[in-house]
């Protein structure tokens, strides 16, 4: 029991070593390789967290830490989608894909939410199907201390991670990672319940055992709002949707900041993974040279590359003004 602690403690110092050890090489590193980096780490992590929560719940009769040790098992999943679908998000463009392979990592977002929406469902099952039995007469098992361990150092182990792997996904602006950070947070939220089920069967008698399965349904309306959000924001990216109002308006802002510029409209804009994708029209001086206007659009260009990334695919259309003299 001692040693599956120092393990699990040393898996999480280790965890914090290995992200900071590499911090002030982040400059040279590519957004692929820090992605790969910080979801490999999360899916070992998983490995051991999922065979040692089953033994541990096999070895502690508790059917909650077994079904905890499952959903690890969905984070690894969850792991390996990101770094298949990354990997492929960050090929060059080519002839069949123009403007680049984007969306894989919107398409990996949605899998993720997917796979959380699945748990959050069957937490809420487990649960149901626990409490109806014991409102029934049936009694629950009492489990064993080394799976109180075990649900607190997954806990510890598994909010690491989500620390780490969001700060990745923030700075490379990868909902992917983002969204595969939430997973380890869910699973942190989920050994909550199981801490809480376990604990109250162990101190305060078998009769609240009930509070491991009604833990696990009140957590399994978070992850699901959680998932929900995810799914929705990729597939209003994989349906085209335009961004939000406010950047929009901001874009506005960007071109018409530029000397010459009169007017801009019929903006457009969609996602692509990571890169963003604008067109818009602007109006300018019919009598300037076409030399003028090309140069007014490549600031434009780039005050926009500035702010929304050097990925950004721009088109911007000049049209002569119709009230100049």
């Amino acid at each position: 029991m001692e040693e599956i602690e120092v393990v699990m403690d040393f898996l999480a110092i280790r965890l914090l070593f290995i992200d900071r050890l590499c911090v002030n090489l982040s400059l040279v590193m590519t957004r692929e390789f820090r992605i790969m980096r910080i979801t490999l780490v999360g899916a070992v992590a998983n490995c051991l967290l999922t065979i040692v929560k089953i033994v541990a719940g096999l070895m502690g009769h508790s059917a909650a830490m077994i079904a905890d040790g499952i959903h690890s098992l969905t984070d690894l999943v969850s792991d390996f989608i990101v770094m298949l679908f990354v990997k492929i998000s960050s090929r060059d463009s080519d002839s069949d894909h123009e403007y680049g392979h984007g969306k894989f990592e919107t398409l990996a977002t949605l899998l993720v939410g997917a796979i959380l929406m699945l748990v959050a469902v069957k937490l809420f099952y487990g649960g149901m199907t626990d409490i109806i039995a014991y409102a029934r007469g049936e009694e629950l098992p009492v489990p064993g201390m080394i799976a109180l361990y075990m649900a607190g150092v997954s806990i510890v182990v598994k909010e690491v991670l989500y620390q780490v792997t969001a700060r990745v996904g923030r700075s490379v602006d990868s909902q992917a990672v983002l969204a595969n950070a939430w997973h380890h947070r869910t699973d942190a939220i989920s050994s909550v319940g199981s801490m809480l089920g376990i604990a109250g069967a162990i101190f305060m008698g078998h009769r609240w055992v009930v509070l491991d399965p009604l833990a696990g349904c009140v957590i399994s309306f978070f992850i699901f709002a959680v998932s929900v959000k995810m799914v929705k924001n990729a597939v209003d990216e994989l349906m085209e949707a335009s961004l939000p109002q406010a950047e929009r308006d901001e874009i506005v802002e960007i071109i018409g900041g530029v000397a010459g510029i009169n007017n801009v409209h019929e903006l457009k804009t969609r996602r692509n993974g990571r890169a963003v994708i604008i067109d818009a029209h602007v109006v300018v001086n019919p009598h300037i040279t076409v030399l003028e206007a090309h140069e007014m659009t490549c600031v434009a260009e780039h005050r926009l590359r500035e702010r929304f990334g050097s990925e950004s695919h721009i088109f911007i259309h000049i049209e002569p003004s119709e009230d100049s003299q």
